[in-house]
């Protein structure tokens, strides 16, 4: 039996991905459903994060960055953030 990751995304972080173009927003959707839905190993596409940053990983969707918080004793990834990548780190 494999062990599967869930992918949950908090009302506030829903928000502000819903108010991007729609484009951004499929290319996020597709991203997610082909990488972290029932991903075995969701930090094969990421990358961990440094400094003020520590425990988070950031997933690179186009010009855009996603970042989550993965939960190994529940088996979640939890997106925290959503932003340009010019905006997130800020």
């Amino acid at each position: 039996m494999e062990v599967t990751y869930r992918f949950l995304v908090p009302e506030p972080v829903a928000r502000k991905i819903a108010a991007y173009d729609k484009s951004v927003r499929k290319m996020l959707e597709k991203y997610i459903q082909k990488h972290l839905v029932d991903a075995e190993d969701p930090r094969v596409f990421g990358k961990a994060l440094k400094y003020q940053h520590i425990g988070l990983w950031r997933y690179r969707v186009g010009d855009y960055r996603l970042l989550v918080e993965i939960n190994d004793h529940q088996l979640v990834i939890i997106a925290v953030d959503f932003a340009h990548r010019s905006e997130i780190y800020k």
